[in-house]
């Protein structure tokens, strides 16, 4: 008769897990040595629990199935908890185990003892408790969940001591990814039909595409309808990569770097139609003109109520709704395509650093030069990724990994390393300031461990820059609060035994570049800048 704890390792097996990333607990050594004795699944240590969250978020977000990760009582689940947030509203398919009192003791006063379901209930799709007699039902309902069209967090409590148990019943075999699955279109092509006489009316509609485009993988679909009807599109940054940058109907990134310019084509929009749009990164009506909105997605459109005139909702599958607009019998928009390609070169001309300079914009600049188009880049939250967002040629979203729905500092580097041991043959850079590097430097120790050659890379500019322009566009002190003060004295050349190169000069770091895509391990490049360009670049949207 099999253990709670080995059903644990073998269910999570059995739906395609690789690793459970953690930190151990008292309690939780009977899953980490039953885990131990299952072929084909690994328990990853990492420094803090956060990290296992992120990368477990991550791993899920690349292979489509649920990453996993593990934490103790009290303040191993409040450290996870961050990064299953971060799963949650990044859209990123996790199951986040935690230990939980034994049922007799979950109301005492006990140390480390806190109501793990009240504190996963708001950062989750689905919290709930396993115990002896449900194992991998529990398991593979929240696999379910977690995985269905709107990917997120699910956390499952196990109470604490019944890890040796025997498991009292047999359970039915069941396929995890038929559980909670509803990819139902009711009635897709009459909502179609109502909008028709809108669509072909529109002269200059605007396709504003976002995350949920990207999970429903409409890719084809998308460049077809854009280039059948000649409509441009704008992006969210979760989505970029999803329509070509080299296409002359791509418009920009919305809300990142230079976002006045992308305004400059969607304020013409007669008629705005979203397509798996998720407000989650940006509200259509914090950009959006005086105009109808055609939303296009699984769920209706997120808007306050009278900011926009018209909203026409068209809830079902993505590609059945873009198959049947590509139906329709309608010439192509009247949007001007010199215009267009026009405003995107000058677009992309203010992203190209100046002869000579060594700025944000060169490090992104020549980290894209040097990189190849199959690797994957991860990028923190600052000021750096609003240049990302906008500056960053991608051929693929699973290729630009951010987290732009929660938006946590310290995302870089634990992605790095999930992203890594999930494509171990693909180069893996980590991108992030100064400011998020100081959260999670102790996790290059986790990147020496497992001998991951990921080049991380540091904009060292001293500051935390995005915070930086918002004090100085409100006229107060732009140091006060701000400054790291982390580049006084002299460089040190490791960090727990992982390499250090600090550049202040192109010609320094495209050496570093070229060194540390050929090493055999980690390796930290910290490059010192300046961050004026920010003051021009990182903008708010116009309507």
């Amino acid at each position: 008769m099999s253990t709670v704890a080995e059903v644990f390792a073998h269910t999570l097996k059995e739906i395609g897990v690789r690793y459970v990333f953690g930190v151990p607990s008292g309690n939780m050594i009977d899953y980490v040595e039953a885990l131990r004795y299952e072929q084909g699944i690994d328990f990853v240590l990492v420094g803090h629990e956060t990290t296992a969250a992120f990368m477990a978020g991550v791993c899920g977000r690349l292979t489509g199935v649920p990453g996993v990760c593990f934490a103790t009582f009290g303040p191993g689940a409040t450290n996870l908890s961050t990064g299953v947030g971060g799963a949650q509203l990044d859209r990123f398919p996790l199951l986040a185990f935690t230990d939980e009192m034994p049922d007799h003791l979950l109301t005492r006063t006990v140390q480390m003892n806190i109501n793990h379901q009240q504190l996963f209930f708001p950062i989750t799709k689905w919290t709930t408790r396993l115990n002896e007699n449900n194992v991998e039902q529990i398991i593979l309902k929240g696999a379910g969940i977690a995985t269905d069209d709107s990917p997120g967090a699910v956390h499952i409590g196990i109470p604490s001591g019944i890890g040796r148990d025997p498991v009292q019943k047999a359970e039915a075999e069941v396929d995890y990814l038929r559980l909670e699955k509803k990819r139902w279109s009711p009635l897709v092509s009459d909502q179609i039909a109502k909008i028709e006489k809108l669509l072909k009316k529109s002269k200059t509609p605007v396709l504003a595409v976002g995350l949920s485009a990207v999970h429903a993988e409409v890719r084809e679909l998308l460049l077809h309808f854009a280039k059948k009807f000649q409509v441009p599109v704008v992006l969210t940054p979760m989505a970029k990569g999803i329509f070509p940058e080299d296409h002359p109907l791509y418009a920009g990134v919305l809300f990142h770097a230079l976002s006045n310019e992308v305004a400059k084509v969607y304020s013409l929009a007669d008629l705005v139609i979203g397509i798996g749009y998720d407000p989650v990164e940006f509200n259509y009506e914090d950009w959006m003109p005086a105009v109808p909105l055609i939303n296009i997605d699984t769920k209706k459109a997120d808007v306050e109520t009278g900011q926009i005139p018209e909203v026409f909702n068209v809830v079902g599958a993505i590609d059945v709704a873009l198959n049947e607009l590509l139906k329709f019998e309608m010439n192509p928009k009247d949007w001007d395509l010199k215009f267009l390609e026009k405003n995107k070169e000058q677009l992309f001309n203010k992203l190209t650093p100046k002869p000579g300079s060594f700025g944000p914009l060169a490090v992104v600049d020549e980290l894209r030069n040097e990189m190849p188009d199959e690797g994957i880049l991860t990028v923190d939250v600052g000021a750096h990724l609003h240049l990302v967002g906008q500056q960053w040629r991608t051929p693929h979203p699973d290729k630009l990994l951010m987290t732009n729905g929660w938006s946590s500092m310290g995302f870089a580097i634990p992605a790095a390393l999930a992203a890594k041991l999930c494509n171990p043959d693909l180069p893996v850079v980590a991108l992030m300031g100064d400011g998020g590097f100081l959260m999670m430097t102790g996790e290059l120790a986790t990147a020496k461990r497992l001998n991951l050659n990921i080049v991380f890379v540091v904009i060292y500019d001293d500051s935390l820059s995005l915070i930086s322009i918002k004090q100085d566009k409100k006229h107060f002190d732009t140091r006060y609060g701000t400054d790291l003060n982390v580049l006084h004295g002299e460089p040190t050349n490791h960090y727990f035994r992982v390499p250090v190169n600090r550049v202040t000069n192109n010609d320094e770091y495209k050496q570093a570049l070229a060194k540390a895509f050929s090493a055999d391990g980690p390796i930290v490049i910290e490059a010192v800048v300046s961050n004026d360009e920010y003051d021009e670049l990182v903008l708010q949207p116009n309507k």
